[in-house]
C-alpha cells in the first residue's frame, strides 16, 4: 500500500468500518480520519467519493455480491463485505477507474484483514462481477415491489414499504432516484454584505455550475469548488452559509421580524440562526440555545464572521427544565427538532443504514417534549414553529395532532404571513413540505403555532 491511492482506498475502508462498528454519522468520521493524516485534496476528494458512493449505493451492491458469492451475505465478515463494496462500486460508477485496478486494489486490502483463502474468494467474485453484471436479475416489480425498488435503487427495505403506502410506485421510484443523486453544494447569500448577483458573480471564478436557486431568492448552488469551502474568497468576506435551499426556506416561513426577539432551540451550527438575523435586519434580538457548548462556540464565532450583532447564546438541553428563563418572553421561537434525518439522504445517505432510524416513536416522543416545554416561553399572540428533515408522518401530522391535543391555546396557523414564493409549499391544514424529487432540494416539513391565550 504505497502508492496514494492505495492509501486512499484503505482510509475509506477504515471510515466503512469505523461508521458500522460505532453507527454514528459518517461526515464526523470523514473529518476526524482527515485531521489525523495528510491526504491531498485530490485523495481526500477520492475517499469522499468511494465512501458516500458505497453508502448510496450499498444495497444495490450488496444484491449483485450476493449473485456472485457462495457465501451468503450476511456470513460475510462485514469488513470483507465493505472491501467488496468498495471494489464493486469502483467497478460499476468510477469509469477512470481500470478495471483490474478496482479488483487488484480491493485483494491487496483483504490482505490487511483476512487469510489468503478469503483474498482469492474476492478476487474471484470482483472478477466475477466485473464481466458479468449484466446478467444479474433483480426481483420483479409486479410481484416482490418493495424488494425491487429496495434492490435496484439501493434502499432499505422498510423504508421502501413505508413509502409505497403514502406515495404511488411512480413517486417512490421518483424519490429514490432524486436521494441517489449528488446534491449540489448550496449556500445563502449574506445580505448583510452583499447581493446575490455580486455572489454569483464572484462564486463563478471559484466553482463550476454556479446557479442561483429556483424558489429561495438568496440561495446558490454550485459544483467542484477549486478550493475548500471555507477557502473561498467569497466565504472568507462573510458573504454566505452553507445551506439546502429547502433549510432557507424554512427560515422564510418562520419569517422573523426587526426588533422582534427570537429563540432558536436547538440552533445547532447557526444555519438558521443566521438567516433569521438577516430577515431581521439585524435588528432585534435572537437567543441561540443548544445542549453542545462546542457548537454555540462555533456558531458565536460564525455569527462574528457574518457581520450579525443580535444573536446571544443559551446554553441548556430541552430534556430538563428552564431555570432562569421568564416565561413568554419570544415573539418567536424556532424548534428545529431533532429527527431522523430521512428527508436529508441525499446528503447523508448512511442514514439508510442506521437501523435506529426505524423507530421512529422515540424521535416523535422527544419532540413532543420539546414542544410542550418551548410552548411555556412563547408571548400571547406569538409563533411557535415546529421544524423536522423528515417525511415521515410519526414526525410530521402526529407530532402536530398530539401537541394540539395538549395545548388547546395554540393552533395552526392555516393561512400564514409567508413571502409569495413559499405559498406552493403549503397546503390547506398549513403544513409546509419541501421534497428531493419535486423542487431538488432537501425534505423538510414544518408548521407554525399560534398562540391564543
Amino acid at each position: 500500500m504505497k502508492k496514494p491511492r492505495d492509501k486512499a482506498r484503505f482510509t475509506a475502508m477504515q471510515i466503512l468500518n469505523r461508521r458500522d462498528d460505532q453507527e454514528v454519522p459518517v461526515d464526523g468520521i470523514i473529518e476526524s480520519a482527515f485531521s489525523a493524516s495528510n491526504q491531498s485534496k485530490q485523495d481526500k476528494a477520492f475517499i469522499h467519493n468511494l465512501v458516500y458512493g458505497v453508502l448510496r449505493w450499498r444495497g444495490r451492491l450488496d444484491w449483485i455480491i450476493k449473485h456472485f458469492s457462495h457465501v451468503k451475505i450476511d456470513k460475510i465478515d462485514p469488513k470483507v463485505l465493505n472491501i467488496l463494496r468498495l471494489g464493486l462500486f469502483q467497478i460499476l460508477h468510477l469509469t477512470r477507474v481500470p478495471v483490474s485496478a478496482a479488483v487488484n486494489t480491493s485483494v491487496e486490502l483483504t490482505k490487511s484483514v483476512a487469510d489468503v483463502r478469503t483474498v482469492r474468494y474476492v478476487n474471484a467474485v470482483l472478477r466475477k462481477a466485473s464481466v458479468g453484471v449484466g446478467e444479474v436479475v433483480f426481483p420483479d416489480f409486479k410481484k416482490k415491489p418493495v424488494q425491487a425498488i429496495a434492490a435496484t435503487y439501493a434502499f432499505p427495505e422498510w423504508l421502501v414499504e413505508r413509502w409505497l403506502k403514502r406515495y404511488s410506485a411512480q413517486e417512490t421510484i421518483a424519490l429514490c432516484e432524486a436521494a441517489n443523486v449528488i446534491p449540489p453544494i448550496t449556500v445563502r447569500t449574506n445580505r448583510l454584505k452583499t447581493d446575490r448577483e455580486s455572489l454569483i458573480a464572484l462564486l463563478k471564478h471559484e466553482a463550476q455550475d454556479v446557479q442561483a436557486t429556483t424558489y429561495s431568492d438568496v440561495g446558490i448552488s454550485f459544483y467542484r469548488p477549486r478550493l475548500p469551502v471555507s477557502k473561498l474568497t467569497s466565504y472568507q468576506k462573510g458573504w454566505f452559509q452553507v445551506q439546502d435551499e429547502g433549510a432557507q426556506l424554512v427560515s422564510q416561513f418562520f419569517n422573523p421580524q426587526p426588533r422582534e426577539n427570537i429563540l432558536d432551540a436547538c440552533a445547532g451550527l447557526g444555519g438558521k440562526t443566521g438567516h433569521s438575523a438577516q430577515l431581521m435586519s439585524n435588528q432585534g434580538r435572537i437567543i441561540a440555545m443548544d445542549k453542545h457548548k462546542q457548537r454555540l462556540v462555533q456558531l458565536r464565532a460564525e455569527m462574528m464572521h457574518l457581520g450579525i450583532t443580535i444573536v446571544t447564546t443559551n446554553f441548556h438541553d430541552l430534556n430538563q427544565p428552564f431555570e432562569r428563563m421568564p416565561r413568554r418572553m419570544f415573539d418567536r421561537i424556532l424548534l428545529d427538532a431533532p429527527c431522523s434525518g430521512l428527508g436529508v439522504i441525499r446528503r447523508n445517505p448512511d442514514a439508510k443504514w442506521i437501523p435506529s432510524k426505524m423507530n421512529l416513536q422515540t424521535y416523535h416522543q422527544r419532540q413532543n417534549v420539546f414542544l410542550n416545554a418551548l410552548a411555556t416561553q412563547v408571548k400571547i399572540g406569538g409563533i411557535l414553529q415546529y421544524v423536522v428533515c423528515s417525511l415521515e408522518p410519526e414526525e410530521n401530522e402526529h407530532v402536530v395532532a398530539n401537541f394540539l391535543e395538549g395545548s388547546p391555546n395554540f393552533r395552526v396557523e392555516t393561512s400564514p404571513d409567508v413571502p409569495a414564493n413559499l405559498k406552493s409549499f403549503i397546503n390547506s391544514k398549513g403544513y409546509f413540505r419541501t421534497y428531493p424529487h419535486t423542487g431538488n432540494m432537501d425534505g423538510f416539513f414544518a408548521v407554525r403555532f399560534r398562540r391564543a391565550s
